[in-house]
C-alpha cells in the first residue's frame, strides 16, 4: 500500500479510538543513577511495582527518588563491557583500561526490529532477573517505529500492527518490574522533516497508543523532546500533547547529540512548562565538549558527565547515558554503520573528556 495512503489510514483509525482509549487510568515505573555531583545527592528507597499500590496521577506526583529507588541497572552484556573483554584478550590491556569509563557505567539498553520475539521475551526476561540483584531500574529504548528515521542513516522499523504487537510484548514482559521506557529517539522531533511530512498524523497517535500500553503495564515512559537547538517548546508541547504525554512520566531530549548540560536543563524546562511541569531526563553521554558541528560522528566529541538520578527537587528526574558512547552515528566522518561499535571512537570519546 502507498505511504501516504497508509499514513492517513493508521491516522484515522487509530485516532478514532484513542480519545476513549486515554481516558482509563495507566500505571507506571522508572529510572535511578549514583550521582558524581555533591548537589545531586541520590535518595535511595525501595521502588513500589505494582500497579495496584499506584494512585491515579502518580506518574506526575511522584518523586523520582521513589519511583527508582535502589539505582540504574548496569547490562552485563553491553557493547562497551564486550569490547573491553575483547581488548583484554588481545592483550591490549591499556585500551581495555580506557574504555573502563564507558564500560563501568549504566547505559541505556535498546530494543528494536533485531531480535526475534522470542529472542526478545528471553532477553527482557534476562534483564529483569539481573536488575532484581540490588534492586537496580533498567533503562530501556525503543527503536523499531514505522518508517524509523525518515530513510535516514537508522532507516527500517516494524509495520503499524507489527510495531503495536512488539510494544504490548515489551509492556508485558516487564509488567510489574521496575522499569524506563524511552520511547522511540528523534521520532517526534524531526517530523518537520520534510521527508516525514506525510506520516505526522499518523506516528502522533500511534506512539498516543503505546504509551497507553506501558501507562497499563505501571511502567513510567519517557516520549521524545528533541534537543535545545531543533524544534521550538511551542512546536514540541503540541506534538507531545498529540503524542500522548499525558499518561507518561515525561520526555528527554538530546539523545545521541552532543549540547551541553545547560542548554538542554533550560530548553527542557521550557517545554515542561507548557506541559504542566512534566518531568525530563536527559543524554549526556557526549556532550562533554559540546556541539562540535555536526551530529554525526564529530571530530573532538568528548565523555559527559556519568549517568544520574537527581534529588529530585525539579522536574530533572535524571541525567543518564541513553546513546552508547563508541556505538557509530552512521556512516559518516569515518564511522561504520548506525549503532555499530567502534573502537577508536570510544577511546577518543574517553580521552577527550575534560
Amino acid at each position: 500500500m502507498d505511504q501516504r495512503v497508509r499514513g492517513r489510514i493508521v491516522a484515522a483509525v487509530i485516532s478514532a479510538g484513542l480519545a476513549a482509549s486515554l481516558l482509563a487510568n495507566g500505571g507506571g515505573v522508572a529510572i535511578v543513577g549514583d550521582s558524581t555531583d555533591p548537589a545531586e545527592a541520590v535518595v535511595v528507597t525501595t521502588p513500589s511495582t505494582s500497579k495496584a499500590s499506584l494512585s491515579p496521577g502518580w506518574q506526575d506526583s511522584s518523586t523520582n527518588t521513589a519511583l527508582y529507588g535502589g539505582g540504574l541497572w548496569l547490562n552485563p552484556d553491553s557493547q562497551p563491557t564486550a569490547a573491553v573483554a575483547r581488548l583484554k584478550a588481545a592483550g591490549k590491556t591499556a585500551d581495555a583500561a580506557t574504555l573502563g569509563a564507558i564500560a563501568s557505567q549504566p547505559i541505556a539498553t535498546w530494543l528494536g526490529d533485531w531480535w526475534s520475539t522470542s529472542l526478545l521475551k528471553s532477553r527482557l526476561a534476562g534483564y529483569v532477573r539481573s536488575a532484581s540483584v540490588g534492586s537496580r531500574t533498567p533503562v530501556f529504548v525503543t527503536y523499531a517505529i514505522p518508517d524509523r528515521d525518515c530513510g535516514g542513516y537508522s532507516a527500517g522499523g516494524y509495520t503499524d500492527a507489527a510495531y503495536l504487537s512488539w510494544n504490548r510484548t515489551i509492556a508485558d514482559s516487564l509488567r510489574g518490574h521496575p522499569a524506563i521506557i524511552l520511547i522511540e529517539p528523534d521520532s517526534i522531533a524531526m517530523l518537520g522533516d520534510p521527508h516525514c511530512s506525510t506520516i505526522v498524523a499518523g506516528r502522533l497517535a500511534l506512539i498516543a497508543t503505546v504509551v497507553k500500553y506501558y501507562a497499563d503495564a505501571g511502567i513510567a515512559v519517557y516520549l521524545d523532546g528533541g534537543n535545545s537547538h531543533w524544534a521550538t517548546p511551542d512546536v514540541m508541547a503540541s506534538r507531545l500533547t498529540a503524542a500522548g504525554i499525558r499518561y507518561a512520566r515525561g520526555f528527554f531530549t538530546n539523545v545521541s547529540n552532543f549540547y551541553p548540560v545547560n542548554d538542554e536543563r533550560a530548553y527542557a524546562a521550557s517545554l515542561s512548562g507548557r506541559l504542566g511541569d512534566k518531568h525530563y531526563v536527559i543524554d549526556a553521554s557526549r556532550n562533554g565538549a559540546g556541539w562540535k558541528g555536526t551530529w554525526c560522528n564529530p571530530v573532538g566529541a568528548a565523555l559527559g558527565e556519568n549517568p544520574h538520578l537527581t534529588s529530585g527537587t525539579t522536574p530533572l528526574d535524571a541525567v543518564l547515558w541513553v546513546k552508547t558512547p563508541g556505538a557509530s552515528d552512521g556512516t559518516c566522518n569515518g564511522g561504520p554503520k548506525a549503532g555499530t561499535w567502534w573502537d577508536a571512537y570510544a577511546l577518543a570519546l574517553v580521552k577527550n573528556r575534560r
